[in-house]
């Protein structure tokens, strides 16, 4: 047969012909000098380019890179482009790795001591100090960060960071098993680590290759979870939550739900952070560190809300209750665990949040203002006209008020007829519920001290 030339991908390749007899190459049309040689039994991703000496041609070679069945097209054609520019340097990719060229590297750092090879570990902690801690990073995104490089990178801590470079397909196997492991998101997002840390040595470290070995990855698919519910979900959720034995957690995911704030802000957040008058609820630090700060509009909902876990936390959590909003026998003080068990709440935690954007949508309340109530970034020209915290005095609070109300509004019925739900929100429930609260606080009382006299 003869030769081709395709858009090399895995399923173009896995559709080639088989020839009867010989081989024929199926040349890249992205990537010239890299092809696939198609035999009857196998098929190799190869790589051809001249050998150049003081500017002219020397001789041209042909390197092999690997199998099709073992290795995808991304990894061989980052693999590819990295001995397509050894070549073009007058350098045989199959070299050993030890091997330097004297007058290559005096041409390249003139007058200067050889380059100090850096390592993950190293490159790491740069990155740590110089761009997360810097720039304000929340400690929970720093752990993710220390995660990925502790614990799925922890054998190449101590391996240079070029030696990845130079091996793109290691770095690609790497992710493979990762995923295998591990699951795709961790593989994905331990890759997106890797990458930034590379590119982050390399403003430092020119001696890098400049191809980053993490796109020689294949991602895997990502798909964003649709957990939401809809108005005629809410109502079972409701009976759900009412039965919830711990009140300060009960309304922290109602909160969480009128509010659309990530679990993480909320648990730090304290009754210093309330404005009644103003009738917000300050974030200092949410996603994105302290720049992002802002405020809360509070609609009558969420006042209430605010209102019975300080009542709650003051008579279960005395102490912690007067540094926090959700107070907590922990060791930070407020509360550290936010997940319940599915079979007690089916939704919490992000479920709410997305539950909380396709509400907005059912109460008329547009994509801008959803993104603002959210603190979202708003792409366009005019956001930067935009000034978020005039608009939280009166419209942003207005269309809160609209969210709260098509929430509450699910619930029909249930208030005059589900006792755990009459208990909870119904007339008088308030009382009601700081009352049954301050109970058992004195009979858990009773029964610590019966206990110390015994002892």
């Amino acid at each position: 047969m003869t030769d081709i030339r395709i858009a090399l991908s895995d399923k173009a390749i896995a559709q080639l012909p088989t020839p009867k007899d010989g081989w024929y190459l199926a040349r890249d049309t992205e990537l010239k000098g890299f092809f696939v040689v198609v035999g009857k039994r196998k098929r190799t991703f190869t790589v051809q380019g001249d050998l150049r000496q003081n500017g002219k041609r020397a001789s041209s070679v042909r390197v092999s890179i690997g199998d099709t069945s073992e290795m995808s097209t991304r990894t061989a054609r980052a693999t590819a482009k990295e001995y397509l520019a050894q070549i073009s340097k007058g350098k045989h990719p199959r070299a050993a790795k030890e091997e330097v060229q004297p007058a290559a590297a005096s041409e390249a750092v003139p007058n200067s001591m050889p380059a100090v090879e850096i390592t993950l570990r190293e490159a790491w902690q740069r990155y740590l100090e110089a761009h997360l801690i810097r720039k304000g990073r929340s400690e929970k995104t720093i752990s993710s960060y220390r995660d990925h490089v502790e614990r799925v990178f922890m054998e190449w801590l101590d391996t240079p960071l070029r030696e990845l470079g130079m091996d793109p397909a290691r770095v690609a196997k790497k992710h493979d098993e990762t995923t295998k492991t591990s699951g795709p998101y961790m593989a994905n997002g331990s890759m997106r680590t890797l990458r930034a840390i590379y590119n982050h040595a390399r403003k430092t470290n020119r001696s890098l290759p400049p191809d980053n070995p993490a796109d020689a990855v294949d991602w895997n698919q990502e798909e964003r979870r649709d957990t939401g519910m809809g108005n005629s979900d809410l109502k079972g959720w409701f009976a759900e939550l009412a039965v919830l034995d711990n009140p300060v957690r009960r309304e922290f995911h109602l909160f969480t739900l009128l509010s659309r704030s990530r679990p993480s802000a909320l648990q730090e957040a304290k009754p210093a952070h309330i404005d009644f008058r103003r009738r917000t609820l300050h974030i200092p630090k949410p996603k994105g560190g302290s720049k992002r700060a802002f405020d809360i509009p509070l609609s009558r909902q969420m006042i209430l809300c605010l209102i019975r876990v300080l009542r709650f936390g003051r008579q279960m959590q005395p102490s912690q209750s007067q540094k926090w909003l959700f107070p907590a026998e922990s060791a930070s003080g407020h509360l550290a665990e936010t997940k319940e068990d599915r079979e007690v709440l089916s939704k919490w935690g992000n479920d709410l949040r997305q539950t909380f954007r396709m509400i907005a949508t059912a109460a008329g309340v547009s994509e801008f203002d959803a993104k603002l109530l959210m603190n979202h970034s708003i792409p366009g020209v005019n956001a930067g006209y935009v000034t978020r915290h005039k608009l939280v005095e009166d419209h942003l609070r207005s269309q809160q008020q609209a969210i709260s109300t098509v929430v509450f509004s699910a619930l029909g019925d249930s208030l005059k007829e589900h006792k755990a739900l009459i208990n909870w929100l119904g007339p008088g429930a308030n009382r009601r519920a700081v009352t049954q609260v301050r109970l058992e606080s004195n009979t858990l009382g009773e029964e610590q001290e019966r206990i110390q006299q015994a002892a």
